[in-house]
């Protein structure tokens, strides 16, 4: 069997156009500009990443929640609220599992006096304790509404604040539908009994 050699300035021009192709810009599919059908795709998917929990849907829209779900599970929340974030180690190619015993609870210490907040819904199904105008300020301006810091220090509400009015809304949702978890390891002054009514 004989083998042929590729000229070595071909190959480097080759490895180039590859990499060239890899560097460019996410290339939109021509429904990628179809904001109806990019949303029903998201909750599709959102459906479909829901952790191994019991969502209570009473009263709410499924589509929203689904939404929720999906900005919410795909944009790392969970790597901050959950302690710890998955059953075994992923990273060490355990199959990806959310630690759903702690699924939103808080507790992942950034530093001295910078712990993750529990924002699982409180007795009176409020994410974190909070009304959707506190949520809306903490995700978009960085407002701690417990005071403890003046903004919030590891929270990526930089980035969080371009969500639109309609995916606030279905983090909020989607938020409010998730078990309530006991405790808040974020805050000292936390009450007790918070799932209690």
């Amino acid at each position: 069997m004989k083998f042929q050699t590729v000229p070595t300035g071909l190959a480097a021009l080759a490895v180039a156009a590859g990499t060239a192709i890899l560097m460019q810009p996410h290339i939109q599919a021509a429904n990628d500009k179809n904001t109806t059908q990019d949303e029903k795709l998201k909750i599709q998917i959102g459906h479909q990443i829901v952790p191994a929990i019991n969502l209570n849907l009473s009263g709410k829209d499924p589509d929203t929640v689904y939404l929720g779900t999906y900005i919410v599970n795909s944009s790392g929340c969970n790597d901050c609220h959950t302690n710890p974030s998955y059953v075994g180690n992923p990273f060490a190619g355990d199959p990806i599992i959310i630690n759903a015993a702690q699924y939103m609870g808080g507790g992942r210490a950034f530093g001295p006096g910078v712990v993750s907040r529990n924002i699982t819904p409180d007795a009176a199904g409020l994410p974190a304790g909070m009304s959707y105008a506190e949520f809306s300020q903490a995700m978009r301006n960085g407002v701690d509404i417990d005071h403890i810091h003046p903004l919030l220090q590891t929270m990526p509400w930089p980035r969080f604040r371009y969500l639109t009015d309609r995916e606030m809304n279905a983090v909020y949702t989607y938020l409010s539908t998730i078990p309530c978890l006991e405790g808040d390891p974020g805050v000292s002054t936390a009450p007790t009994h918070r799932c209690a009514p």
